[in-house]
């Protein structure tokens, strides 16, 4: 006899796209496999070509749990990782988690009940920073401050209620397999790309802090500048490929660019008085790193302000640099979203 499906419980499928993560794998997983949930679960880890230790790091822990299995993504780029895990995985609720995220105890068992409660296709909640030393504590306090990334609910809390996308997902599989899995032009912004097409079929998504996530920084500056450098120039194509989805906090890092680089020019060319820009703005990230920094080492306060200043400078840029060909590409691939009355015609 077959197995009666748990309805409270139903199984759940979570997917991590991994490329150099031999950092926080293991313990991404861990977190995983501890979940308090008592339906059935698989991990499908999406391999791509990783320069560290993280096949090896994988390897061992297919070993050590028959629930956890991987997929390879030779790729390398995170949109085809995750519709291969997808493909690869069997359940009918898909959980998304980074190599670098730590699930909270409850969160499986938290999505499951607020997907049957909102009816929504997709949920998500906060991307709760967490540093391991002082820099990445540095980065967390700036990536958690309004100072930092403006009114971003899932960055630093907020109601619970509809959302045009949220940090990570979990979804339901219909929705997924409804719309074709993530678009593989957007090697960023994905997640945002996949809810719009959701919401254009008519689905919810659905934002609540009872969902939480710790999220690891990235370890210098160079690496979240790259980070951020990226968000802007997709989130740019992301403006081209869907008018009217800009707003003013995403014009914010743009602004700021050429304002800092116009007064610099015009103090050094003309008059002293151009530095004012570029000094107001020093000013407002120090004082804006003091509350953001509250209960942190000196250490870790001190490198606030660098934190911010490199995220806005990065993210400018990257927004004011995207090339238009990119979105034009993305453009073209474009996929309309699909109704479920469609799909099942």
């Amino acid at each position: 006899m077959n197995a009666i499906p748990d309805v409270r419980h139903p199984a759940v499928s979570v997917i991590m796209p991994v490329l150099n993560e031999e950092r926080h794998l293991r313990g991404a997983v861990q977190a995983i496999l501890a979940q308090e949930y008592a339906g059935e679960m698989e991990v499908v880890i999406a391999l791509g070509p990783s320069t560290d230790r993280t096949d090896e790091i994988a390897a061992e822990l297919v070993a050590e749990d028959p629930r956890v299995h991987t997929v390879p993504n030779p790729t390398g780029r995170t949109p085809a990782a995750l519709n291969a895990a997808i493909n690869a995985s069997k359940h009918p609720i898909v959980v998304r988690v980074d190599g670098h995220g730590m699930l909270s105890p409850n969160y499986i068992a938290t999505a499951v009940r607020l997907l049957e409660e909102t009816g929504a296709q997709n949920v998500g909640g906060i991307m709760h920073a967490e540093g391991e030393n002082d820099w990445e504590h540095a980065v967390a306090a700036a990536m958690t401050s309004k100072i930092g990334v403006g009114n971003a609910a899932f960055h630093t809390g907020g109601q619970a209620g509809p959302a045009e996308t949220v940090y990570l997902g979990v979804f339901r599989r219909e929705a997924l397999e409804q719309q074709g899995g993530y678009n593989v032009e957007f090697i960023r912004a994905q997640d945002w790309e996949l809810n719009f097409r959701i919401r254009e079929a008519g689905g919810l998504i659905w934002f609540s802090p009872e969902l939480r996530v710790s999220y690891r920084p990235r370890p210098s500056v160079k690496a979240l500048a790259k980070q951020y450098k990226d968000y802007g120039r997709w989130r740019h194509v992301v403006a081209r490929y869907h008018e009217g989805s800009i707003n003013l906090r995403y014009l914010a890092p743009p602004a700021a660019v050429c304002a800092i680089a116009a007064g610099l020019l015009v103090g050094a060319a003309l008059t002293p008085w151009g530095f004012v820009v570029p000094g107001g703005y020093l000013a407002a990230i120090l004082l804006g790193s003091v509350p953001a920094g509250k209960g942190l080492p000196l250490k870790a306060r001190l490198q606030i302000p660098v934190a911010l200043a490199t995220m806005h400078m990065s993210w400018g840029w990257g927004f004011l640099t995207s090339p238009r060909s990119l979105a034009r590409k993305v453009i073209a691939s474009r996929r309309p979203a699909v109704r479920a009355d469609a799909a099942a015609s």
